[in-house]
């Protein structure tokens, strides 16, 4: 079976380093794609060309916000290939115009290092996914087109905007067509989740991304994944967030980091 997610983020080669895409508006928050599935676009290049199948660390710079339902350029090169790790570059264009450039290292995380110590950070207590709130039912001032692609359930004590008084995030997301979790998609739910100043701040609409990394740790186990998102820093318009992914054993696989915009409409003016 084919899903939609990869279906989406397909990749066709267009001549040596480069290849073509067609980007739908399914992704979509509000008039613009979703950053993590862009990211995952980009990346696609990158998997066909290098040995190693696991993105273990990703940089996205966005240029300029990316257009739904509509095509793309990428281009991808390996800028150095080792027994471990492969380092790459990629980018996106679309109207020829850069979207979005990328960093990233590939590794096989089925090889163990035969390093024994383990240093994790534990799941949240959060309840089942069937007793969280639907992202669909939060009010946040955009369409959110993604819910077709995504299932994103939010734990019921950071379901209303300002109940907690902190900018938190905590929930689950899963496929809306079933495909199961793996390390490329751990780009995607890096960036699926509502933002976390909406738990301050209440409906604050759209927030840019200005830079994403992710980390990837390990390959998810199958079925729905707990992330847990915090806005530690805000000054001048712009803020920082730290993610972490757990996969469905409450195992840590993924950690993210971006810089963001708060856009003035963002907070009510």
């Amino acid at each position: 079976m084919t899903f939609q997610f990869d279906i989406e983020t397909a990749a066709v080669p267009n001549g040596e380093g480069h290849w073509k895409a067609h980007l739908t508006d399914r992704w979509n928050i509000g008039d613009n794609p979703n950053g993590g599935y862009l990211v995952a676009a980009a990346l696609q290049p990158v998997r066909q060309l290098c040995s190693h199948p696991d993105p273990i660390s990703v940089t996205a710079h966005f240029l300029r916000p990316g257009m739904g339902d509509a095509d793309a350029d990428l281009t991808a090169s390996l800028l150095r290939t080792g027994r471990s790790v492969t380092t790459a570059r990629a980018s996106l264009s679309q109207g020829g115009r850069v979207r979005l450039e990328v960093l990233a290292a590939f590794g096989d995380l089925d090889r163990g290092s035969g390093h024994g110590h383990v240093v994790t950070e534990a799941m949240p207590d959060i309840p089942l996914p069937e007793d969280c709130v639907d992202r669909s039912r939060l009010e946040q001032g955009v369409e959110m087109h993604i819910k077709s692609r995504v299932n994103t359930r939010v734990h019921p004590d950071y379901a209303t905007a300002t109940a907690l008084k902190k900018a938190e995030t905590i929930g689950w997301v899963r496929f809306a067509d079933g495909r199961e979790p793996d390390t490329l998609s751990a780009v995607l739910f890096a960036d699926a989740f509502p933002p976390p100043i909406f738990g301050l701040l209440g409906r604050i609409g759209w927030v840019p991304t200005i830079e994403l990394t992710v980390h990837v740790r390990q390959r998810p186990a199958p079925g729905w994944v707990c992330g847990r998102f915090v806005t530690e820093d805000l000054h001048d318009g712009r803020m920082i967030e730290s993610g972490t992914l757990w996969d469905s054993k409450a195992s840590l696989f993924a950690r993210s980091r971006q810089l963001a915009m708060l856009l003035p409409d963002a907070e009510g003016k």
